[in-house]
């Protein structure tokens, strides 16, 4: 088939996504498609700037400058240029912003192109973590108690106690992640986030075991558990070498696995996903589990933990890619549910 990759964006997370971009890229050349890259701000990239940003990795902070978006702004007419005719699907490379939060999505439905991932609607939602906590509550899965844009310490304190999570609501790559111990640290954080270009989300910190389960299809994959080398699973921690371990498939027994992966499934189900979608677990000292968040298009290079997971299934990474491919090609353009309705 022939497989345009859009990747990069004008996001924060715009060196993640180039990352994955390039390593799909490749891996879908490998299961022998015909393969186009194009950086949705940029336009296309050469097989030489490919290798280059196969070598370059992510950067420790993201990038101070963002460029303009081209597909945002011209909509698909950014897309019409013969390099990218007669695409068969889009792969969505993208994370952050406008390719992860519906954008992109809809301007490819309008156009009735086939892509990967989510349809707008499931990705709005996702990306929303108040909308999707929200959800999530109201389908009886756990999720950490929260507050949205309450910037006052006493408040906070009085509502949630301490430790808490200080983060952007509509974020992703944990990105402006902050974890406050006590009184400073706490009026610090929010200190912080009231410069955020976003809403911010307050969320009670849960100690224990991380966990994470990717859904492929309707299948959840093998466990897996996140250590982090510092005390929570920053950006720093996702993308730089040595910032955590992740053990896949996690030792725990088989009916813990079996509760996160029936766990997972509901939660993807739930917030209206499709095709894959990763979701992350806190187990906490008592055995409980709370669900912290769903990543409707997590990161694909070959170190991922989608990709990992996939390894532990006995899949390799071309033959992830390959299949996500053709899960979006087999339903074809404007194969959309709707998302479910969010009361608040």
């Amino acid at each position: 088939m022939k497989v345009t990759v859009l990747t990069g964006g004008a996001a924060d997370e715009r060196d993640v996504a180039l990352a994955t971009g390039v390593q799909v890229a490749a891996a879908l050349r490998t299961a022998r498609h015909r393969v186009s890259t194009f950086d949705t701000a940029r336009g296309p990239l050469s097989l030489d700037e490919e290798e280059a940003l196969r070598g370059k990795g992510v950067e420790p902070c993201p990038p101070a400058e963002r460029p303009r978006d081209r597909v945002v702004a011209e909509g698909v007419a950014a897309l019409d240029i013969p390099e990218l005719r007669g695409t068969d699907v889009f792969f969505l490379a993208l994370h952050g912003g406008a390719g992860e939060d519906g954008t992109i999505q809809r301007i490819l439905d309008d156009a009735d192109f086939s892509y990967t991932g989510s349809d707008p609607d499931g990705c709005r939602v996702a990306m929303d973590k108040h909308a999707s906590k929200t959800i999530l509550r109201k389908t009886g899965v756990a999720t950490p108690d929260w507050l949205v844009d309450v910037f006052e310490a006493d408040a906070v304190e009085r509502r949630l106690g301490l430790p808490v999570i200080v983060k952007a609501a509509h974020g992703g790559s944990s990105l402006r992640l902050e974890l406050a111990h006590d009184r400073e640290e706490l009026e610090g954080a929010l200190r912080r986030a009231a410069s955020f270009d976003d809403v911010v989300l307050v969320e009670q910190y849960v100690p224990g075991r991380e966990f994470t389960v990717a859904i492929l299809g309707d299948e959840a994959l093998p466990v897996g558990e996140i250590i982090p080398r510092a005390e929570i699973f920053d950006y720093e921690s996702k993308y730089q070498p040595g910032g955590a371990r992740e053990v896949f498939p996690a030792h725990v027994d088989g009916a813990l696995a079996a509760q996160m992966q029936a766990l997972a499934l509901r939660v993807h189900e739930s917030l209206g996903l499709r095709d894959y979608s990763r979701v992350d677990f806190m187990g906490d000292r008592e055995g409980k589990l709370w669900c912290l968040e769903a990543n409707n298009l997590p990161g694909l290079t070959a170190a991922s933990l989608v990709p990992r997971a996939a390894a532990a299934a006995g899949m390799t990474f071309p033959e992830l890619c390959d299949r996500l491919v053709r899960i979006a090609a087999g339903r074809g353009a404007q194969g959309s549910e709707p998302a479910p309705e969010v009361g608040v």
